[in-house]
């Protein structure tokens, strides 16, 4: 009985898997849009993957590779590709723009947490939801803002092979844990903007050691959570999205309201009724496009 439930759980596995224009499109956006939250300050590629659908099919085929191995591939090529994408346009990007607009651009991030939240939740009770799920949601969320509200003691570290390799492992973190944001570490250890940079740069001393460091980290974790999910999924769920309403949370002190102190302003270059108006535009235009990636979703899995 317990193999047949999760053979059925298998087929159910990967929503909007065809190889029509609109599926591959879809999964290559969210992909691009992973792989921007990756590297995004105060977002963590994780928290996307769950907001888009991706997070435990990704886990479950890392976790048993060898179950439904081209059916899987053809699923995450999009997505890899979109990641790639994402995590490489945006370092070429960071330096030119998001520093200067750097909150603003978050908000269009926090846009997609907002608009997706209802069908989080109704995702993680979707079998059964206890008390005990809710006091875990709570606390998962209180840990976070507290993670990122005493993250900035941390000490600045000299790159090298070693330090590229462990960042590495803490970016796949946020992959394996929605909710972490390993770009916060990554600026409070004085490294985010040369990882920017050398990934820019295409530069292989950096980028060996770092997607080593991730990919070990991703197979070795996968088990783990894939596991919890089959034997405690509202426990495990309720958690996750205790993570990602508390590193929602924790963007506001961490990035949000610094970016609308005088010194912030002056950084940006914009007056406060200015730096208000653009935050709330660019948040809007996140719970619009997460809106629109769910009708568009509904669409195709009617078609389908």
């Amino acid at each position: 009985m317990k193999e047949q439930n999760i053979a059925n759980a298998s087929q159910t596995t990967l929503p909007n898997e065809g190889s029509d224009p609109a599926s591959l499109l879809i999964r290559l956006i969210k992909g691009t849009l992973v792989g921007i939250g990756a590297i995004l300050p105060g977002l963590s590629g994780g928290v996307l993957s769950v907001i888009f659908g991706i997070y435990q099919p990704m886990i479950a085929f890392l976790a048993n590779i060898r179950k439904e191995f081209w059916r899987n591939v053809r699923y995450f090529v999009p997505i890899g590709i979109g990641g790639l994408l994402g995590v490489f346009l945006f370092s070429v990007f960071v330096e030119k723009a998001f520093g200067q607009y750097e909150a603003q651009f978050v908000c269009l991030f926090l846009g997609f947490v907002i608009g997706t939240f209802p069908s989080l939740y109704r995702q993680a009770g979707k079998e059964g939801r206890k008390t005990s799920d809710l006091v875990i949601l709570v606390v998962c969320a209180i840990l976070l803002v507290v993670l990122m509200s005493f993250g900035s003691n941390l000490p600045a570290m000299t790159p090298n092979p070693v330090v590229w390799f462990f960042s590495g492992v803490l970016v796949a973190f946020g992959f394996i844990i929605p909710g972490m944001s390993p770009s916060n570490f990554l600026i409070y250890f004085g490294l985010y903007d040369k990882m920017a940079a050398s990934i820019a740069a295409v530069d292989f001393s950096m980028l060996i050691p770092f997607a080593a460091g991730a990919v070990l980290c991703i197979i070795l974790f996968s088990k783990v959570v894939a596991w919890c999910f089959r034997h405690h999924y509202a426990p495990l769920f309720h958690a996750i999205l205790g993570m990602v309403v508390g590193s929602t949370l924790g963007i506001f002190p961490a990035i949000i309201f610094p970016a609308l102190t005088p010194q912030g302003l002056a950084k940006a270059q914009l007056s406060l009724p200015i730096a208000v108006l653009f935050g709330l535009v660019m948040l809007l235009v996140g719970i619009g496009i997460s809106y629109q990636f769910s009708k568009l979703e509904e669409k195709v899995d009617y078609e389908r």
